[in-house]
């Protein structure tokens, strides 16, 4: 059975939906849990204390061990204090779910400089300001567990969502160089893309009472997300590097491949006229790797073209 004794968490939008059942189960399998929410709206506005607050009850009463924290993510400090929180109350940080954010929909064509930075600086930049003080005090003890929430509407896109979808792409490419950097520490990185019935899912379809006559509420219970993120955060999870959707009680990997492709002749330069020659042999799928770096990449197409790539 996985269990977190002696382990501690730190969950971001800790105080209610799917952040709210991460902590409850963290807390549930021993872990100390710090519960972080700033209390605002799923626009990010204002703040309420009395969020995180009554997660922490709510675990103890259960006869669990939590903490609050109630900074935002958003700025160097505010990550710094969450992780601090944690230190100071905890001793260390064993597993962080960074999973605070914000969520708005506005058509590309009217997006505007303040909506695109502001949904940037909650979800990458709060990525950045939570996972840079965990993982130096990860790589001090030689262990430590990140997942990151990201969205299948970063990785396949989503309408009126180009602000939000570029925030979580680009926690995957965050994930994926902590998770390399983080290797020889002990430090494991992953992504989980989750669609459960919460504030978001209402904010996005509009009309709650509709979404429960259609039966769809049933197929996103936010309970059914809460095992692979806790799987991703224990100790019994040895992957890293990855990303897994999960969604009505399926879970399952979501990768980008690169494709075998077409290789021009050594000695010749490739036209456009070329490309459209080749196009089939570029676009196919199959056979596809799917490289652990950008080192594999460029190592591979030298292996095709008889370079040794290290001189």
């Amino acid at each position: 059975m996985i269990d977190f004794q002696n382990q501690v968490a730190v969950v971001t939008g800790g105080g209610r939906g799917l952040g709210r059942l991460y902590a409850l189960e963290l807390a549930k399998r021993g872990a100390s849990v710090v519960v972080n929410d700033v209390g605002a709206s799923m626009h990010g506005d204002g703040e309420d204390v009395s969020v995180a607050d009554a997660v922490v009850k709510e675990i103890a009463d259960a006869g669990g061990q939590a903490v609050a924290s109630h900074q935002s993510v958003d700025s160097p400090d505010g990550g710094e204090a969450i992780i601090d929180t944690a230190l100071t109350a905890c001793g260390r940080i064993d597993a962080v779910v960074s999973n605070a954010g914000i969520f708005n929909s506005i058509p590309f064509d009217q997006l505007t400089h303040d909506d695109w930075t502001r949904m940037l600086r909650v979800h990458l930049d709060g990525g950045f300001h939570l996972s840079q003080p965990a993982y130096r005090a990860m790589k001090k003890q030689g262990y430590g567990r990140f997942v990151f929430v990201s969205s299948s509407g970063g990785m396949f896109g989503q309408p009126s969502e180009a602000h939000y979808a570029a925030a979580k792409a680009g926690l995957v490419g965050l994930s994926n160089v902590i998770a390399i950097e983080g290797a020889e520490y002990g430090i494991k990185s992953n992504t989980v893309l989750p669609l459960g019935f919460s504030r978001m899912v209402t904010e996005t379809i509009g009309d709650p009472k509709a979404l429960e006559e259609i039966g769809f509420t049933k197929v996103i219970k936010p309970e059914l997300v809460v095992p692979i993120v806790v799987f991703l955060a224990s100790r019994a999870c040895e992957l890293t590097h990855q990303n897994y959707s999960a969604c009505g009680g399926r879970f399952a990997r979501v990768f980008v491949g690169l494709g075998d492709g077409w290789l021009a002749q050594s000695g010749t330069e490739p036209t456009a006229d070329d490309i459209v020659d080749h196009l089939a042999e570029i676009s196919a799928t199959d056979p596809y790797t799917v490289p652990g770096s950008i080192f594999e990449e460029v190592f591979a197409i030298c292996e095709r073209l008889g370079v040794n790539a290290l001189g």
